[in-house]
């Protein structure tokens, strides 16, 4: 994604709460748990349960919900090819950090295990 700013535009006004349903279901259709996914946002955001469910109540855009996030350092690992780019190749920080959040659930929803979602060697 080389210069896509209409994208990156429409992901930073796009309110992470309009969006945590459709993760939420994704993950619990495959078999998985809303508790999990809360795991995966957590680990990456560093928010705990509270801040999270506040973020989503707010309805914080994601520029919002990312700036106030503590960006978990293993995230730079998130390699990968999402909504058809590579995770590593984009270069707006928040729509990359969108879209690390886009991958990490879905390879919670593709049955990896924690271990491997968190990157933990």
């Amino acid at each position: 994604m080389k210069n896509a700013t209409n994208h990156d535009e429409r992901i930073a006004r796009m309110t992470f709460s309009s969006v945590y349903p459709h993760y939420l279901a994704k993950v619990e259709k495959k078999g998985r748990t809303k508790e999990e996914l809360h795991q995966v946002i957590q680990w990456l955001t560093g928010y705990n349960e509270a801040e999270l469910m506040k973020r989503i109540e707010d309805k914080m855009t994601f520029e919002q919900f990312f700036a106030y996030a503590n960006i978990n350092p293993n995230a730079r690992s998130i390699t990968g090819v999402i909504c058809g780019y590579r995770v590593e190749d984009i270069e707006n920080p928040l729509t990359q950090q969108a879209r690390r959040l886009d991958k990490l659930v879905d390879e919670l929803a593709k049955g990896r295990k924690m271990d491997k979602i968190f990157r933990v060697e």
